[in-house]
């Protein structure tokens, strides 16, 4: 994990004082990119303890769609507390429902992206076609003397992919992502890591994912958001049979806050250790054995079915994260 010194270094470097919605000053650097190689280790922090199973239970949360802080506790993730409980912002934003409730945040969209469709009522063959995709008619009403019919479908976007991947691996449109304009309002954060692109060499039978992420917390979300991404491309190569190889990293605004100096200058003093595997438990079927497509595993996964091995690292290191 040299790669995620060299980015600190170079944010500290290059970087500039800039003010931002947590109160908290951050040195911000606008493009970064990191590019691991899944074949040759897990990009893992090593110069600090990793939270595995908080991140693991983060992803888990994410695949089940889980709306609440509550939900991700229950999974071993407690990040989202404080962005459920303390966040001045959303708690007084209307759309929130109660303790813990996070809204319509990564997983939903993720899972149950909302779609709508808004036809002419004497357009039968779009009509017809969009039931046909799983649309269904929840309104009908007249507009400047126009009959209107409304539609409605949650879309699995990550099935999709899944699907897409078994189907037709040479498309290069098998990506999914949580940027909803019409719904940043109802979520107790907008997402960071917004877009992931999956991409199959059938050849090889390999598979790569690129992941673009909007703003980056350096110090802090950048090891989560590794795992996470590093995790979903194992678990997607598993039910699909391929087996993963190119993981990269681009960051829009990658940034330090004030507060985690202390902590990553202490890691810039220590050396890099080997990287670790990921294993997957055996209860998780590999396509590539059993030949049988089971993407209804993405809801069956749980934390315990990850986990890392020879993983050596440096004493842990916290840092407050900033809401």
């Amino acid at each position: 994990m040299q790669q995620y010194l060299d980015l600190v270094q170079t944010i500290l470097d290059s970087g500039s004082w800039q003010e931002n919605r947590t109160g908290v000053r951050s040195i911000s650097m606008p493009g970064a990119m990191l590019r691991f190689d899944l074949q040759q280790g897990f990009p893992a922090i090593t110069t600090r303890r990793l939270a595995f199973k908080s991140a693991i239970g983060e992803l888990v949360g994410f695949l089940r769609a889980s709306r609440s802080a509550a939900e991700f506790r229950a999974l071993g993730c407690k990040v989202w507390d404080q962005n459920a409980n303390e966040n001045s912002q959303w708690l007084n934003n209307p759309y929130r429902s109660g303790a813990d409730d996070l809204g319509d945040i990564y997983g939903v969209q993720w899972r149950q992206w909302p779609a709508y469709k808004l036809l002419d009522a004497n357009n039968i063959a779009q009509i017809a076609d969009a039931q046909q995709r799983g649309f269904a008619i929840i309104a009908r009403y007249t507009e400047n003397g126009s009959e209107k019919i409304l539609l409605y479908k949650a879309i699995d976007q990550l099935r999709q992919c899944l699907d897409t991947i078994i189907n037709n691996p040479a498309d290069r449109r098998i990506l999914f992502h949580g940027w909803n304009c019409a719904e940043l309002d109802q979520m107790a954060l907008p997402p960071c890591h917004l877009l992931y692109q999956f991409l199959p060499n059938t050849t090889r039978r390999e598979i790569s994912l690129c992941l673009y992420i909007r703003s980056n917390d350096v110090g802090l979300g950048t090891g989560f958001n590794l795992t996470e991404g590093a995790a979903l491309l194992h678990l997607v190569g598993r039910l699909t049979g391929y087996t993963p190889r190119w993981f990269t990293y681009f960051i829009g605004d990658a940034h330090i806050y004030e507060s985690h100096l202390p902590m990553l200058h202490e890691q810039l003093t220590r050396t890099p250790m080997p990287s670790p595997q990921l294993q997957i438990s055996e209860r998780v079927p590999d396509f590539r054995i059993t030949g049988k497509y089971e993407p209804e595993w993405l809801e069956k996964i749980e934390p315990s079915d990850f986990s890392l091995l020879n993983y050596q690292h440096h004493a842990a290191m916290t840092a407050p994260m900033a809401v």
